[in-house]
């Protein structure tokens, strides 16, 4: 391994990176035994994510349809699988050790790339929706670390990229011997996530670039690929959004079996859908 990326990512983990209810409830939902009352005592004990949870199982996005009280009830209508990406959804954003602009376009392109690849998953009908929901969400996790462990290294690429118009990630590769996709993946092996979450992270800007048998990794990084686009695309926690990118004509969308007018209907959709739900994930 590089030495310098291995520096980076053990120090990394020394950072707050998922608080100790998303790590419990992770666990729990694999147990056997688990039920929605010990799942809401574990929730509890971390008052913020409560009530988060609560807010966000009220939202018509995950189709509440009464008033939700109890963090019971809440688990009850979103189901373990989305309880444990709201958990870690939640939990993430504690990671960053400050929080101005730069935090805030990082946060809500990972949202926004979330809520895309859940959305995409739910029409391609080949990846868990709630793993493409993860995975979107933390597509970008290395940009996070990187900034977290030297601001002034990465707000210098963040100000190149705006100023010249180049592509992220050739003013990554002029400034760091690593890219911010071997970060977060690294990152998410040492966290214990799944291995296709690892394979999404790593080579979400390289679909049809390198070989994955697994299909399922592969249609998980095509739909990861496409999430990431969606936000670029519209401008979702970018400084601008970009109407050049052809969506459709990306090895992503031929895979996933997006034609250019099926792009389009699908921008359409999921724009109204962020704006209408940005709000649950985006504000305090």
């Amino acid at each position: 391994m590089n030495r310098e990326l291995e520096t980076l990512i053990m120090s990394a983990v020394d950072l707050p990176p998922i608080p100790m209810v998303a790590t419990k409830v992770i666990e729990m939902i694999e147990e056997e035994d688990v039920t929605v009352e010990k799942l809401a005592q574990a929730v509890s004990s971390d008052p913020a994510v409560a009530a988060r949870i609560l807010k966000l199982s009220n939202s018509a996005y995950y189709g509440c349809q009464r008033q939700i009280n109890t963090l019971s009830a809440a688990i009850m209508l979103l189901g373990f699988n989305t309880l444990k990406s709201l958990v870690v959804a939640t939990s993430l954003k504690q990671i960053n050790k400050r929080f101005g602009l730069t935090e805030k376009m990082l946060w809500e392109h990972s949202v926004g790339a979330a809520l895309a690849a859940r959305e995409i998953a739910t029409t391609v009908r080949i990846v868990n929706p709630e793993a493409a929901f993860l995975a979107g969400l933390f597509h970008d996790i290395g940009k996070t670390i990187m900034n977290d462990k030297d601001p002034k290294a990465f707000q210098g690429v963040m100000m190149r990229c705006y100023n010249e118009g180049l592509p992220f990630e050739e003013v990554e590769g002029s400034v760091y011997s690593f890219s911010h996709a071997d970060v977060g993946a690294l990152v998410i092996r040492k966290w214990n996530f799944p291995e296709a979450l690892y394979t999404a992270v790593l080579n979400h800007h390289r679909v049809g670039a390198v070989d994955l048998p697994d299909q399922y990794e592969l249609f998980l990084t095509a739909i990861t690929s496409m999430a990431n686009g969606f936000c670029r695309k519209l401008g979702i926690g970018e400084r601008d959004p970009n109407d050049g990118l052809d969506l459709a004509a990306t090895p992503a969308a031929q895979l996933l079996g997006y034609t250019a007018d099926r792009v389009e209907t699908a921008l359409a959709a999921f724009t109204e859908t962020f704006e209408n739900n940005k709000s649950f994930f985006l504000n305090d």
